[in-house]
């Protein structure tokens, strides 16, 4: 009997080396791709020139005055690092709300969150209301206020009826329909020039990023997705059974379900404030995840993180050199890639593979 054991033993300790590999590799794959794709825009650049003009901005205290440094460490290595951060929290968000609902196909987009983000955001454009009313400051502190308002709502809602999975999907999408219609009624009456600019920032892009709000949404994003990370185990237990198996195993699934969905809208709520609506990446990249490295969330919610920011940064490039110099908005290339990875995924699971 022992040595059988010994070797499901050795099988278990390899498939989790294994686990760790792809992990590690995703995330060094992730910065490579970030510097390779440093380098391509309608100016080619080199890997020398991208490492010369990061060590000049370190070495002289910040202050660039050369035109290709400042093209680089100014406008497209804040982009890359959005890019990143933006997959990361979205995906993340995505996988920890699917394990929380037990629902493969619910993310921060289909519980109302980028919608109330969006309406948000049209309020501060079209009719000047909220903080800081007529900037851009107050369209991304307004949209995040009704991002996080949004799932304020679908929490509260879903307390007073027990927070079972089923009530939380259900409110969101009810949510999502609503704060869709009040975003399109804004649209209907705003004149020609803020109907552009609710377009725009709908359409979700990384232009214009810049480091300090890199640093913003990276500070909240880290902060939430540990707090998934460190719910992994309690995740595992509510997405294999109902919620008295898990009562029975000493967890409590109403406060984890609260506790994950609310991390899980607080960094699409930071991300989405500064970028837009961008979908999608909160449904594909756990899916994918899942489908490579398993269901345990020990490990398939780091993964996720990392295959989030490979499909960001890959899209983002999509959208910057396919008809260049014109830039396609990220969250309409991410849409392209999205649908056939999302119909994939349902067929899939229809032949019982996910």
């Amino acid at each position: 009997m022992k040595q059988p054991a010994y070797h499901v033993l050795n099988e278990y300790q390899k498939r989790k080396h294994r686990k760790y590999l792809l992990i590690v590799s995703g995330f060094i794959l992730m910065f490579i791709l970030a510097i390779f794709f440093t380098t391509l825009g309608t100016t080619d650049t080199t890997f020398s020139d991208v490492s010369g003009s990061i060590f000049r901005a370190f070495t002289s205290g910040g202050k660039i005055f050369d035109k290709q440094d400042k093209i680089i460490v100014l406008l497209r290595l804040p982009r890359m690092a959005m890019a990143i951060i933006a997959g990361i929290g979205l995906s993340s968000a995505g996988a920890a709300m699917q394990a929380a609902t037990r629902n493969p196909m619910v993310s921060p987009f289909t519980i109302g969150i980028s919608n109330a983000a969006a309406f948000g955001a049209s309020l501060s454009i079209v009719f000047g209301i909220g903080f800081f009313s007529g900037s851009q400051l107050g369209t991304v502190f307004n949209a995040f206020l009704w991002a996080l308002g949004c799932m304020g709502l679908v929490a509260l809602i879903s307390t007073k009826v027990g927070m079972s999975p089923s009530t939380i999907v259900l409110t969101g999408i009810a949510l999502n329909y609503l704060f869709s219609a009040c975003t399109s009624t804004i649209e209907f009456f705003a004149n020609e020039h803020k109907l552009a600019e609710v377009v725009q920032w709908a359409f979700g892009s990384l232009n214009g990023s810049q480091w300090h709000e890199v640093l913003i949404v990276t500070v909240i994003v880290c902060i939430c997705t540990v707090g998934m990370f460190y719910h992994a185990p309690a995740l595992n237990i509510i997405a294999a059974g109902d919620d008295e198996v898990a009562k029975s195993l000493g967890i409590h699934p109403e406060r984890v379900r609260l506790i994950v969905c609310v991390e899980a809208a607080l960094a699409t709520a930071a991300v989405i404030s500064f970028t837009g609506v961008i979908g999608f990446i909160g449904l594909a990249g756990p899916h994918i995840a899942r489908i490579l490295i398993g269901s345990d969330h020990k490990y398939m919610l780091p993964f996720s993180a990392v295959m989030g920011a490979l499909l960001m940064l890959a899209a983002d490039t999509i959208g910057r050199l396919i008809l260049a110099p014109v830039m396609i908005p990220v969250g309409i290339v991410i849409s392209f890639l999205g649908v056939p990875i999302f119909i994939n995924l349902i067929l899939m699971q229809r032949k019982g593979n996910v």
